[in-house]
């Protein structure tokens, strides 16, 4: 397969690249490097058969001569807490004309569309754990407004395009990714209690730490995704873990593996962050077969290592 993945330098988009070269694929990986960063992904760059075009899918893409794409794969987005004021109105454009472009893009080859949603489309959800047929409660004017309103808007444009073209697309639903290559600075809060952790520093919680999240790891995330790509589900579908935990229980957990004598310290909850957060897998287990396999520890424990080799000591 000749599959293009936009984003392919961020968290998901390098395990998706790597996955995809280890399979025999062959990877066109787009990327602006807003977010994303070129080290994620240069160890897989020439013989190992992945091409890195530093791009914006905002913009009309220029691809290599003689390409013909059997998949589009678009992860491209700014994603993290930190990006949706510094970023906000590039996020609203990359969920609108990005996405837009990344579709034609795939009619043209004739190749099929991934969109990779969110379960920031759930807003703060009043139904849990939230299933596909749930419509959300999201504040269309508040702070996280960009991202889930561009998340929305990017479902609805990829149904658009499917309904008038015939294009072949698959929407995925994404819940709480983590694991090697996030940004310690991105805002996340695997990210946030791992750097603080290994630093000795407070690990930071937001309100009382109640709000509870389901964290999955980035590799089953991946399996996930591309059981989705090679079915014949356009989706929506939820891919993340149905395994809940608050926040205050993540934090000790990362405290307890990464060896850290840090403290947990509480500020102020920040506007419109959900109290609860669970994907129903019923569809993904269904239609897919599939369901995440790493548990919370190994994947936190992989996660610490990777943190740990790389921050300054």
């Amino acid at each position: 397969m000749e599959a293009l993945v936009a984003g392919g330098a961020g968290l998901i988009g390098s395990a998706m690249c790597a996955r995809l070269l280890e399979r025999g694929d062959r990877v066109i990986c787009v990327d602006n490097l807003v977010t994303g960063s070129a080290a994620n992904v240069e160890h897989l760059i020439g013989d190992r058969g992945l091409t890195l075009l530093e791009a914006d899918i905002c913009q009309p893409l220029a691809l290599p001569p003689g390409v013909h794409l059997d998949a589009v794969i678009n992860l491209a987005c700014p994603a993290s807490p930190v990006d949706f004021e510094h970023l906000s109105l590039e996020i609203m454009e990359t969920g609108s004309r990005g996405v837009a472009n990344l579709l034609d893009l795939a009619r043209d080859h004739g190749a099929r569309f991934l969109q990779a949603s969110t379960s920031e489309v759930y807003g703060d959800p009043v139904c849990h754990p939230q299933p596909e047929t749930y419509w959300g409660n999201v504040n269309p004017v508040g702070p996280r407004s960009v991202y889930d309103e561009a998340k929305r808007f990017g479902e609805a444009l990829t149904m658009a395009h499917h309904r008038r073209f015939g294009t072949a697309v698959r929407i995925a639903r994404i819940f709480n990714t983590y694991g090697p290559r996030m940004r310690a600075d991105d805002g996340r809060v695997v990210s946030n209690f791992v750097t603080q952790a290994l630093r000795g520093a407070p690990l930071t919680i937001y309100g009382d730490g109640s709000q509870t999240r389901s964290f999955c790891f980035v590799d089953d995330e991946v399996e996930g995704l591309l059981a989705l790509l090679e079915s014949d589900h356009p989706g929506p579908v939820n891919i993340g873990t149905d395994e809940e935990m608050t926040v205050r229980t993540l934090a000790a957990m990362v405290i307890g593996l990464a060896g850290s004598r840090s403290e947990i310290v509480e500020v102020d909850l920040p506007v419109d962050d959900p109290v609860r957060r669970r994907p129903d897998l019923t569809l993904a287990r269904r239609i897919l077969g599939w369901q995440p396999t790493t548990s919370l520890e190994d994947g936190l424990a992989s996660t610490i290592g990777w943190f740990r080799d790389r921050l300054p000591s």
